[in-house]
């Protein structure tokens, strides 16, 4: 075994400090609610590896797909074809992402040369109480009691981030990139096998009654796959964004109709107009680091996606993992310490940086991450990895115990002027709060702050309910660069897994040298902190006796991913989808 250095040595003396202060409780695994799939599987698809000169569109659905090769063929940019995208996955793929949600969209422009980020997270109302999701005990209330009514939802930040984006970025004008989601919402399409399983397989999505009405036939049955669905109350609110901007969903009609059903829940929730007139996108610096030679860009807190893949690749920096085979034991062992190491620090540091000061340099420090890595053992898990302490703050934090699990989805772009862009979008778990208003969803994102606002000694957690603040995310929208221009391109949906999705994705192409399609479509493996987690299914299965030998405390699980990835090479572009979804990657 080798000796930790003398860095790693004072980290887990700190850490050692820390955990000595801990309730006994946290030494058991938390509520299994936080590792339950935002969506349920439904299935795998075969995926050969796409290719195209000079531009490509990548999302969870073809439909949604050919949009943004339709701006993109028409000379629209990178963010024209996002924004058409997005509005027919709103429409398409509903119970993942849409204008009741928001989204980090992750930018690199060819004229500039410049990575840019930009935040529509939601935002808690200015009513918010810090006991929200507490009951008359003060105990954190079931998710289910939680996610699905008024109090869950947050203000929607969606629409105006995609018009900041564009004002800055767009080349076609805003009304065009509406009309294929028009369209479809009129003309109708036809319901996907993916959302039929969905439906059929959602419990509270029927109890609302707007939403049975939209989703379900009369006697209650989900739309059979294939039935022509339309939505003309969608295609009216499309209509008046498309030619009011963003202020016609903030303000006037469509505003006081989302409150209303808001207010109107048998648990009503707090969001008020006032709430929806007051928000506006943010454009935030970049968090960047570097692996092998390459240079890693994506979303900043609020997310704490990106800060924990690029500690995962610094922890794993020091070892040789290329040289291990994908689905070796060797492989997973690593992958999945450097997981627990990554996922214990995001939950005591990362929230929105309005409201708490998030040590990124220090998380980022790559004589931090080596020294956390150092702890890393060849031949044994160390099960439950404790929180590092960078900046000596460690025991003023709580632990964080959001549920997180975010209904998401993810689609990257590159236009023929060479800008590219990553972008995951969310209105949080499976069909959001189920709140269904003037043809889309509601999102449920207050449910990702955390439910308690100070642990059980009495410190206060990072991401606790406050007005007007931004919950955290795990999504990961992320370019790599090669030099100094975008090389690879990638995200995922997956509630807190979406870490190990986007980190297993990026070692799959920049260690083990394959292709996009191949590094997406390899097993989801990981550890949040808690087991080791193999994907249901797959040849990883059979590593469970050797890992178990090893200490790891494994699950055998389902890992619906929905990981989407472009490479940008000197031949042209590859694209990649996510065999667990029904994506398409088209380009020209």
């Amino acid at each position: 075994m080798r000796a930790p250095s003398h860095a790693a040595a004072i980290l887990l003396a700190a850490a050692m400090a820390f955990v000595c202060a801990l309730p006994a409780a946290w030494a058991r695994a938390p509520q299994a609610a936080e590792d339950l799939n935002p969506e349920a599987a439904s299935g795998t698809r075969d995926r050969q590896l796409a290719r195209a000169p000079h531009f490509m569109m990548v999302s969870a659905n073809p439909l949604a797909t050919q949009a943004g090769d339709e701006m993109l063929r028409r000379g629209g940019s990178v963010v024209d074809a996002a924004i058409a995208t997005q509005l027919v996955l709103n429409l398409v793929e509903p119970q993942s992402s849409g204008i009741g949600g928001g989204a980090f969209m992750v930018l690199y422009s060819a004229r500039t040369g410049r990575i840019q980020t930009y935040d529509s997270r939601e935002t808690a109302p200015a009513a918010a109480r810090q006991d929200r999701f507490l009951d008359a005990q003060g105990k954190p209330l079931p998710f289910a009691q939680a996610v699905n009514n008024g109090m869950s939802v947050g203000v929607p930040g969606l629409l105006r981030g995609l018009e900041l984006a564009h004002k800055e970025h767009g080349a076609l004008p805003w009304a065009d990139l509406f009309q294929p989601a028009i369209r479809l919402a009129e003309q109708g399409f036809a319901v996907s096998p993916r959302l039929h399983a969905l439906l059929a397989g959602n419990k509270a999505l029927p109890a609302q009654p707007a939403a049975a009405a939209y989703f379900y036939a009369p006697g209650g049955a989900p739309w059979p796959v294939g039935h022509v669905l339309k939505n003309p109350e969608f295609a009216r609110t499309l209509r008046a964004v498309a030619e009011g901007g963003a202020d016609a969903f903030y303000q006037g009609g469509i505003a006081r109709d989302i409150v209303a059903a808001v207010h109107g829940h048998a648990v009503p929730g707090d969001l008020s107009l006032a709430d929806l007139a007051a928000y506006r996108a943010q454009e935030r610096p970049p968090v960047c680091g570097g692996y092998r030679g390459y240079r890693l860009c994506g979303m900043g807190p609020p997310s704490s996606g990106p800060i924990a893949v690029l500690q995962m690749l610094g922890e794993l920096e020091q070892f040789p993992i290329g040289s291990y085979a994908p689905g070796s034991v060797e492989a997973v062992h690593y992958f999945s310490e450097a997981g627990r190491l990554a996922f214990a620090d995001r939950d005591f540091y990362v929230a929105d940086p309005a409201y708490v000061p998030v040590p990124v340099s220090a998380l980022l420090d790559p004589a931090y991450l080596r020294a956390r890595g150092a702890l890393i053992r060849p031949d044994r898990s160390m099960k439950v990895a404790l929180p590092g302490d960078p900046e000596g703050k460690l025991l003023s934090l709580g632990k964080d115990d959001a549920l997180e699990l975010p209904s998401t989805s993810h689609l990257v772009a590159v236009d023929a002027q060479g800008n590219a862009l990553s972008m995951t979008t969310t209105i949080e778990s499976e069909f959001g709060s189920k709140i269904f208003v003037r043809g889309f969803l509601l999102n449920n994102e207050m449910t990702d702050f955390s439910s308690s606002y100070r642990d059980p000694e009495g410190r206060l957690v990072a991401n606790r309910i406050e007005p007007g603040k931004r919950p955290r995310s795990a999504m990961a929208p992320m370019i790599v660069l090669r030099g100094d221009r975008p090389y690879l391109l990638v995200g995922s949906p997956g509630g807190s897994a979406i870490i190990n999705y986007v980190a297993k994705t990026l070692v799959g192409v920049l260690d083990w040298g394959l292709d996009i399609q191949a590094a997406i479509a390899l097993p989801n493996m990981g550890s949040r902190n808690k087991e080791t987690e193999l994907e249901k299914g797959t040849p990883l299965e059979a590593l469970a006796p050797a890992l178990e030998r090893m200490g790891h405390p494994v699950r055998i699980t389902e890992f619906p991913s929905g990981i989407h990835g472009i490479v940008i090479g000197p031949d042209g572009l590859q694209g990649g989808v996510d065999p667990r979804r029904e994506g398409l990657a088209q380009g020209g």
